[in-house]
């Protein structure tokens, strides 16, 4: 008999109270509800969680030894679950070698056709990549840049090499780097730089694999010394600085040059495969064009020997168009696109596919879409749902949500006060619940009516950054400012790429990572941790630092980290709770400590919206409350900041910023991973930005904060080369009537609805 349904007994995973659900197959369920409800616990903790761990189970542990793993969920039963495709924001990296070609599998097909069809011809299609040593660039190794070491900034010629004169990270004088170097005999340690012969700077900068016989701990070893321009491009140019660590990239980045290369010009590949053309164009010329642009080119391609590759290509490339990227072209880097891009693409690769019966599960689909280019999100789920796949989808755009078969509200709060089923059931019935999403896809927001008034212009002059085109335009101070447009438009070049360039004063809070350590949580970033620190030791007349994981309190057995990490050869890493703590992080002695009836362990257990209940000093308070005024109330003091996601990222930036006055705040897209209950919440903390005296920048799609704003400044018309324009600058009110904005067709449209 066929399943009909996901069966889910017992959940409590996480915040999640006991729960049961029956989730139809083949069909497409929306899970919504407050952020930190539980709506993620259930369907990527959980469900995809359980199907992936299922999926490694089939494999021999050889195999099980490179793959993810998966802890067993907490839940009674989980039953008639299908393969999982989780398709959410993470960035897709990859550094310079994967572009939107490599990544869809399009850009193989485009080498086959130049393989077949190129003239001259040059042979296999191997030799169209600039990933294999055969066809890529021999001067930039199929990089498509000259990147080298920046010689003013790398070194110090007034000093010596005793006293620092190498500013590179790696050469620190208490660094393992500098011992070969400096024990080699090359070189007077006392010479300063700018007195060294031409003799000396050449071994100083380009010496390759000349063993040094060093002493280290007593002994005698032999190290490898290099050049440091050899050694620098060998570590963070050859095997590329994009695919490191960000804290590498951080370090390392600022001493770099980059060009582009002379021999290919920025192309990537021999000159032989540049040469091969089909119908005068090359294959780098191609990818280089926009996905709406290169379509007709591939369909103007008429050789019956190359029908079927022509099609396939046709198919993935309106695949892109489809989905919204018709803007992007195939040369794009990876790690250049933003999440929302990320996810889309990842979406292209599974619509060609055959497999049916699939589980795919999306993390808010909706995050970078203009309210234009939803449609044809909400058409691509149904198109995954008439292939017979169950679609699940954790969401909060009101107009994602209308295309749903099914819809599982939870709720009704944040944190402890959620991991509840509030509604289950069909849309019409959640427009009738009286749940919180329910009472807000009833309401529309009014357009403002009265807007402040400028206190002076931040000007923008001649930005030309990616496809803006020579823009020049004013940013009014003292008020709250909205950039807008569809994806592609410019929006982020405008705030990211100009703005900002050219206000380095403006304190830019992005979704980027906040931390990737387990040491990190909002206590210790919002500088919570040390309010609480010197609270305990006042009161206990104890020395503070008894009251940090990271120092005297720490557990000796788990050095605070709360946990033991062993290697178990094939088996992988595992995690177990310590046995001496169990978890708490520090000594029994330290625990014995408390603060209003509270252990040091038991406040970081607290949520941020206990924690201000528990607390009313007004020093512990003043950094909670900026938490809980950016919708943060949920989360735990100590919880890992690895964990957060983009949007939490940026909200809890924002708490750390709060307390500032006179600044130029720029912000991008704040709404995401808002519930819309939340939304108004997040007016309110702008407004009190704003009339604190400071001005507020936001690049932002939601009708809702687009409705809220002063001021507006609307890019377009469409994405990529069709883009880069400013269509309008102006109030909420004059953009309703602004002629060729797309954005105020939407807007009008939420108005007129509105009032009907």
């Amino acid at each position: 008999m066929t399943q009909e349904y996901i069966e889910l007994r017992g959940a409590r995973e996480n915040n999640l109270k006991n729960i049961s659900l029956r989730i139809p197959k083949r069909a497409i369920t929306i899970f919504t509800g407050v952020s930190g409800s539980g709506k993620s616990s259930i369907v990527f903790d959980t469900l995809a969680g359980e199907a992936q761990r299922l999926l490694n189970e089939t494999f021999s542990m050889f195999v099980r030894n490179f793959l993810p793993r998966y802890p067993q969920p907490d839940a009674d039963a989980i039953e008639n679950l299908s393969t999982a495709m989780v398709v959410d924001q993470r960035p897709l990296g990859g550094g310079s070698s994967s572009t939107m070609g490599t990544v869809t599998d399009i850009a193989p097909v485009l080498r086959l056709l130049f393989s077949r069809l190129g003239q001259p011809h040059v042979g296999r299609a191997n030799l169209f990549s600039f990933n294999d040593p055969q066809g890529s660039c021999p001067q930039c190794n199929g990089l498509g840049r000259a990147v080298g070491l920046n010689m003013d900034l790398a070194f110090d010629k007034s000093k010596s090499l005793k006293q620092g004169a190498i500013l590179l990270p790696d050469y620190a004088l208490d660094g393992w780097a500098l011992t070969p170097l400096m024990q080699s005999g090359f070189f007077d340690m006392d010479k300063k730089l700018k007195d060294y012969s031409k003799d000396e700077w050449h071994k100083l900068l380009y010496t390759d694999g000349v063993k040094v016989k060093t002493t280290f701990g007593g002994s005698s070893v032999n190290l490898t010394f290099d050049g440091v321009i050899t050694k620098f491009l060998r570590k963070y140019v050859a095997r590329d600085i994009k695919t490191m660590s960000e804290r590498t990239q951080k370090a390392q980045l600022p001493f770099m040059t980059d060009g582009v290369c002379t021999l290919c010009n920025g192309a990537r590949l021999s000159q032989a495969a540049l040469a091969c053309k089909i119908n005068g164009h090359n294959i780098a010329e191609l990818s280089a064009l926009q996905i709406d642009e290169l379509i007709p080119i591939i369909r103007a391609i008429t050789d019956v020997n190359a029908t079927p590759v022509v099609k396939m290509l046709v198919d993935r490339l309106q695949h892109l168009i489809d989905i919204g990227l018709e803007y992007l072209s195939l040369n794009r880097e990876t790690s250049t696109l933003s999440g929302g891009e990320s996810q889309r693409v990842k979406i292209v690769k599974y619509l060609g596919g055959s497999l049916v019966d699939v589980m795919y599960v999306f993390d808010e689909p909706s995050v970078g879409l203009h309210p234009r280019d939803v449609h044809r999100l909400n058409e691509l789920l149904q198109r995954l749902r008439d292939k017979g796949n169950t679609v699940l989808v954790v969401e909060h755009d009101p107009d994602v949500i209308k295309v749903a078969d099914h819809v599982v509200d939870v709720g009704p709060r944040a944190g402890s006060q959620g991991g509840t089923i509030v509604f289950d059931g069909t849309y019409a019935g959640l427009l009738k619940a009286d749940t919180l999403t329910g009472q807000f896809l009833r309401k529309t927001a009014p357009i403002k009516d009265k807007v402040r008034t400028a206190t002076g212009q931040l000007a923008i002059k001649n930005a030309t950054a990616n496809n803006l085109q020579d823009v020049s335009v004013s940013i009014p101070k003292g008020v709250l400012t909205v950039v807008t447009g569809v994806a592609g438009s410019g929006k982020s070049s405008l705030v990211h790429q100009a703005f900002v360039t050219q206000h380095p004063g403006a304190i830019l809070i992005d979704q980027s990572a906040v931390g990737v350590s387990s040491r990190s949580n909002p206590a210790t970033y919002t500088g919570v941790m040390d309010d609480l620190r010197k609270a305990f030791a006042g009161a206990n007349k104890v020395n503070a630092a008894l009251f940090s994981f990271n120092s005297k309190g720490a557990c000796e057995n788990c050095q605070g980290l709360g946990a033991i990490f062993v290697d178990m050869g094939v088996l992988g890493e595992v995690k177990t709770p310590c046995e001496v703590c169990g978890g708490a992080r520090f000594k029994e002695s330290v625990l014995v400590y408390k603060l209003k009836g509270k252990s040091i362990s038991e406040v970081l257990s607290m949520t941020v919206r206990q924690a201000l209940d528990h607390f009313p000093a007004a020093e512990v308070t003043q950094k909670l409350q900026a938490l809980s005024d950016v919708g943060l109330d949920y989360l735990g003091l100590g919880q890992p900041l690895s964990t957060l996601s983009g949007g939490e990222c940026q909200r809890i930036k924002l708490a750390t910023e709060l307390h500032k006055k006179g600044s130029v705040y720029v912000l991008d897209e704040p709404t995401t991973g808002l519930h819309m209950s939340d939304i108004g919440q997040l007016l309110v903390m702008l407004d009190r930005l704003v009339d604190a005296g400071n001005t507020v920048l936001v690049i932002e799609h939601n009708l809702d904060v687009i409705k809220h704003s002063d001021w507006i400044i609307d890019m377009g018309p469409e994405g990529g080369n069709k883009g880069g324009r400013v269509l309008f600058e102006g109030t909420p009110k004059q953009l309703m009537s602004a002629k060729g904005s797309l954005t105020g067709v939407f807007l009008k449209q939420s108005v007129v609805g509105a009032k009907a």
